[in-house]
């Protein structure tokens, strides 16, 4: 996997900074001398949005495969679970609630604070204009969609075609991604059951293809600080200021609930599950979340991770071992929070709405997508590509967001790795309920 880059971010965030403030300025300029500012959009539609489009569409291409083949590695990594008895139970248990726990609380703020409201009615023409019809297409199925029931939900992750359900991607409908995971999680279980050699031989090459895909990432990555600036200038100035005051509530929103989970959730989870004073315990961890914050990467902070379980928390090595590096690629309640968000905010800005069923799905879908998503800065960008699709929401709309991604992925990383911490500990009192 590849590392954090520190003078990358740092160029990503200068690029944001660029871009936004060369767009305050436009609309200020704007305001009084009119050609400007159609001279800057068109500028935009000619020369930024390309570039941001290759970006983009760099994400795009890895959708499919990174997340069957994440998903299909992630199951089939698990062996015979018969084999770890309680201990696996209870671990899987813990990162099921975890994530779901997380995306719950980012759903709520984002019913209750609405950042997408700052958009008025116009704002959310002139973007459904801008990015395709694929919303207004959606909201004009959603009269003709039919009740959910049995046979709904079996048309929606059991397509008769499922290869065709893939390749009709561009469609915007809701069941195209629900067949690929469940399709990834079938050839993860029957993996399982295959002789050891012969399931090392297959998850081997799945994590080969999870490697290609996030080598992709990283190639996109490198044209993130000249195509942030591009999209950025070219949302402020076609938009104008409701995009800002959106995108500023939403941050806040994002970070605010994400310490909320890390530490309100999970200190309610060390005080009544664990043997650990919910205090001393984030004193110890300290580094590790430091680490996390700085890094970005699950996968870097990964050994400190270990360190800090063994020699200050005092937690068996057997449990560290198993937990910790399992929760470094399956235990993303960070990452699935902020998945949920993205998806509401972006059919918020673009007026799309999603009712409750709907957001359930979402829940369960960002829980599984964000099992599939690397641990590495930025991994989960073509996962949240994914999920746009699969709600009809024009996936060009993660633009919206793409600036800000960098200091969320510092903070939901922290999250990431300071919940595997607390399942660690979680697991570990409940075989030695004795006090560190």
């Amino acid at each position: 996997m590849a590392e954090s880059d520190p003078k990358l971010a740092n160029r990503i965030l200068t690029g944001l900074a660029v871009g936004a403030l060369a767009g305050i300025a436009v609309l200020l300029i704007g305001a009084r001398a009119p050609a400007l500012l159609e001279g800057a959009r068109a500028l935009s539609t000619a020369v930024f949005d390309p570039l941001g489009q290759v970006f983009l569409r760099m994400l795009f291409f890895v959708v499919m495969p990174l997340v069957f083949a994440s998903l299909a590695a992630g199951v089939a990594q698990l062996g015979q679970l018969s084999r770890l008895g309680p201990l696996a139970g209870r671990t899987f248990t813990l990162f099921f609630l975890n994530m779901s726990v997380a995306v719950l609380l980012g759903m709520v703020m984002m019913n209750v604070v609405q950042p997408g409201a700052a958009v008025d009615a116009d704002t959310k023409a002139r973007l459904v204009a801008e990015y395709g019809g694929a919303s207004a297409k959606y909201i004009e199925r959603q009269a003709q969609q039919p009740d959910m029931n049995a046979q709904t939900l079996v048309d929606m992750f059991m397509p008769r075609n499922l290869f065709g359900a893939f390749v009709g991607n561009d469609r915007g409908t809701l069941g195209e991604v629900l067949p690929l995971i469940l399709f990834a999680i079938l050839v993860g279980a029957a993996a399982t059951r295959l002789a050891e050699r012969q399931r090392l031989q297959l998850q081997s090459g799945l994590e080969l293809v999870t490697e290609l895909m996030t080598g992709i990432v990283q190639f996109a990555l490198r044209l993130a600080p000249y195509a942030v600036p591009a999209m950025i200038f070219s949302v402020i100035v076609k938009i104008g200021w409701d995009i800002l005051i959106a995108l500023g509530v939403f941050v806040i929103g994002c970070v605010v609930v994400m310490l909320l989970h890390l530490f309100g959730t999970m200190s309610l989870w060390l005080r009544f599950l664990s043997r650990y004073k919910p205090a001393e315990f984030w004193r110890m961890a300290r580094p590790v979340l430091v680490t996390a914050f700085s890094t970005s990467s699950s996968n870097a902070t990964l050994p400190a991770a270990l360190a800090v379980a063994r020699d200050q928390l005092h937690i068996r090595p057997t449990t560290a071992g198993f937990v910790l590096p399992l929760g470094t690629t399956m235990n993303m309640a960070g990452t699935a929070l902020y998945e949920g968000c993205v998806v509401l905010f972006v059919a918020q800005v673009f007026g799309v709405p999603l009712d409750l069923g709907q957001q359930v799905t979402l829940l369960l879908l960002a829980v599984l997508g964000a099992v599939a998503v690397a641990g590495i800065p930025g991994g989960s960008l073509p996962i949240i590509a994914g999920l746009l699709i699969t709600f009809g929401i024009p996936p060009e709309g993660i633009g919206i967001v793409l600036g800000a991604d960098r200091l969320l992925d510092m903070t939901r990383t922290m999250v990431n790795v300071g919940a595997d911490l607390v399942t660690t500990a979680v697991v570990d009192s409940f075989d030695d309920p004795k006090p560190a």
